[in-house]
């Protein structure tokens, strides 16, 4: 009787013990599900969704399957901050992979300051590390890596002197113009032209002939929203405005390809992602094409990279605990993911680099890839 009980006991304690196993790890998402950025939402979440399947195959985390509770920020700061909010009252929840707009972020930072969860961000605005907020962690090189290699490619490959500057007025494009006017003063250039304009604006015509009459032959452009893009390029074309481009990552990113057409033909830009940067850029672009039907940039990348990484630190931390796991990302210092190679600096920011690309008719074509040492 008492082998039997003990056996029973045993039993029950294994039982316990796999429950317990079996219990999911809980991942927050704030995505921009619906509004005028519901477009990168949909890329964010198919890329996290082809992690998750990876991770899941792998054995999860710790063992333990992964969960991902999404909340929707409608594309707006208030929004952000009330998805974050939502996330926070679940004490399950180990670990965030946060939105890509910048000054979607910096709406949230006090709270996730606060909460004291790790959480990977795609914003690309240097500032967003450089706040004293040791909870964020960013999945994509900031600004201060992509005005270098604008400016450098600009005048010393290009070869071109006389700048133009077009850029949003919210957290990222502010911040990407500072930096590349900052980077053309210590070439010894000064840009004939810093001009800003506000988001989801229908017509660039101002914009464009103060372009025209600056005699600008470069332009630079730092512009958040795929629309605006397509609606500056096109009217470039139309008022007879025909200068050399270099932009930021959205300026290569398929939803801006497709609304500006012929018009972005000829452009250059940085690109976090690009699917001939490395060989795990290319498999994912098959993957993601196969599963989805189109191709995928960096609005994916960097999702699907964040998630990797938060699954990695728990598991090389063996805890889901917060500050272990926020140590844990501190120490990756080699994981080769679909942005790059990630090497964690005290700040937060993992990657130190960006690609070169061009736009030859409605593709885009890798140049090359420039990393910077982490400081």
């Amino acid at each position: 009787m008492q082998i039997r009980i003990a056996l029973a006991f045993f039993a029950s304690l294994l039982f316990s013990a796999n429950a317990l196993a079996a219990d999911p790890i809980k991942i927050g998402v704030v995505s921009t599900l619906t509004g005028p950025y519901a477009e990168w939402g949909t890329f964010q979440v198919n890329g996290l969704k082809l992690a998750l399947e990876e991770i899941q195959k792998a054995g999860g985390i710790l063992g333990r399957p992964v969960e991902l509770r999404i909340e929707d920020n409608a594309s707006t700061n208030p929004g952000t901050v009330l998805a974050f909010t939502k996330l926070f009252t679940d004490p399950e929840i180990k670990g965030i992979v946060g939105p890509i707009a910048s000054t979607q972020i910096q709406a949230a930072s006090p709270a996730i300051a606060k909460a004291g969860v790790p959480t990977m961000i795609g914003g690309t605005d240097p500032s967003l590390t450089r706040i004293n907020n040791k909870w964020v962690f960013r999945g994509r090189p900031n600004d201060l890596y992509s005005s270098k290699v604008i400016a450098d490619f600009g005048v010393n490959t290009l070869k071109l002197k006389k700048w133009a500057i077009v850029h949003a007025t919210d957290a990222f494009g502010q911040g990407g113009a500072k930096a590349l006017a900052e980077e053309l003063q210590a070439l010894g250039i000064t840009p004939v032209l810093v001009q800003g304009y506000t988001s989801n604006s229908q017509d660039f015509a101002p914009v464009v002939l103060a372009i025209k009459k600056s005699g600008a032959e470069v332009l630079g452009t730092y512009m958040t929203v795929p629309s605006d893009q397509a609606i500056f390029a096109k009217q470039l074309r139309q008022l007879g405005v025909n200068i050399q481009w270099i932009g930021s990552p959205t300026t290569a990113a398929v939803t801006t390809r497709t609304l500006a057409g012929e018009a972005l033909y000829g452009s250059y830009a940085v690109a976090d992602f690009n699917a001939d940067a490395n060989e795990a850029a290319r498999e994912y672009t098959k993957r993601y094409y196969e599963r989805y039907g189109l191709y995928p940039d960096n609005f994916s990348s960097w999702a699907y990279d964040a998630l990797h990484i938060l699954a990695l630190a728990m598991n090389n931390a063996k805890s889901t605990e917060t500050e272990a796991v926020r140590k844990a990302i501190l120490a990756i210092k080699s994981y080769k993911g679909l942005e790059g190679k990630y090497e964690f600096d005290a700040r937060g920011d993992g990657v130190h680099g960006y690609n070169v690309v061009k736009n030859e008719g409605g593709k885009i074509v890798f140049i090359k890839r420039v990393d910077f040492p982490v400081e």
